[in-house]
Order: C-alpha cells, then structure tokens, then sequence
C-alpha cells in the first residue's frame, strides 16, 4: 500500500524484493493510487496477483477523483488479468442507503470474490472530524446485506477487525503493522490494528477452525 503520489519506480522494487522473500502460495496485492495501462501491465510482470480499487462513497464529491478516472483504472486492472479486490466505504452517517447499495451492485457486476465493508475513521482537520463513526450493529447489518447482494465467492473482510460483523458472514480479517491511515499512531498494531494473533483469536471465536 502507498499514497498515490509515492514512485512507481521505488514500489516495483520493493515489490520485486518482497516477491523473492514470500512464499509462492502468498499472494501479493498492490493498493496504490489510479495508474495507466502501463502501469496495470508492469502489476502483472512484477508478480502481483490483485490489486485493490475501488469507487469510494461520494467519490468525485467528497474527493477530487472522478469516478470516470476510478472506473478507469478498475477496467485496466481487469483487463490485464489482475483480479480486483473491492470495498464499500469509507461508510459514514451521511450516506443512504442507495448509495451504499450502488456499491454492492458495482461489485457485484464486476464479479468480486473478494469483498470488504469499511466505516469511515473521522480523520482530524477534515471535514467529518466532529461526526461520529457508524455503529457496530450498523456496519453488521451492511456486511450482511453486501454479502447477499455480491456474494464473493472467496472471502468477505471487515475494517477494522470487530467480533459482531463476523456474525453476519466475515471470515478474513487483516492484520496491519506500521502506519494506518485511519489512526494517529506510527504503529497501528498497538492501537486500532491487531496482530495476527488478535485476528485469529477473533476467528476462533465465532467458530473458524481453518486458518491459511
């Protein structure tokens, strides 16, 4: 993952240097900004598998990316044989329940199979700082319906880690290490983030047996 300004040239060594490091039964997923097909087919010779690209909530409102410019670069992923990765969110107060649906229905007509839910963090200096973030019950409620409507045939995420939401039909959680966009500390894991203890002690207690 980097900020969408960060060099392409500088991430595909990175990228190059974590591959020969992995496992070969470790996929590697890139999280970057919107990229050309260029870049899309430069993804797929370094080795990754996925990348994760989305049309945010309010994007081209509550952002200055238009959805054309997202869309885009969602088709050249696609097209280059990268498989998408995809998320509802940055979900927050303001958003109806349309909106959030328009979502599900983009996911599901590209076909995901590996999906996600997300609440919106309020971010300081920003215009939702005072809002408050959707609760737990609300966020298990929209994994629920999300996994009715796109039905991803791999795997269903929520963000971040929470035990309700595993009721509704989560079965992969993220363990993070480092900085996080959504927190204050240079080290997530000892804040919002959890290890990959935290995350199957989550799992093990709704009923997973399986971890890979």
């Amino acid at each position: 993952m980097t900020t969408a300004n960060y060099s392409m040239e500088k991430y595909f060594e990175i990228a190059k240097k974590v591959k020969e490091l992995i496992p070969s039964r470790i996929n590697l997923v890139a999280n970057i900004g919107d990229f050309d097909d260029n870049i899309a087919k430069q993804l797929k010779q370094v080795g990754f598998y996925g990348i994760y690209h989305i049309v945010r909530l309010r994007e081209g409102i509550d952002t200055d990316i238009p959805v054309s410019t997202r869309i885009k670069s969602i088709e050249l992923a696609r097209k280059n044989g990268l498989e998408l990765f995809y998320c509802i969110e940055p979900i927050g107060t303001e958003h109806t329940y349309d909106e959030i649906a328009d979502e599900m229905i983009r996911a599901r007509d590209y076909e995901v199979n590996i999906m996600a839910v997300m609440g919106r963090t309020p971010v300081a200096g920003t215009p939702y700082e005072n809002t408050e973030e959707i609760s737990e019950i609300e966020l298990t409620k929209i994994v629920a319906v999300t996994l009715l409507v796109t039905r991803p045939t791999r795997s269903m995420n929520i963000h971040e880690p929470k035990q309700m939401p595993l009721l509704a039909g989560v079965n992969q959680l993220y363990a993070e290490i480092g900085t996080n966009p959504r927190d204050t500390s240079l080290a997530t894991e000892n804040n919002r983030g959890i290890d990959t203890n935290r995350a199957c002690k989550l799992l093990k207690n709704i009923g997973y047996t399986s971890f890979s």
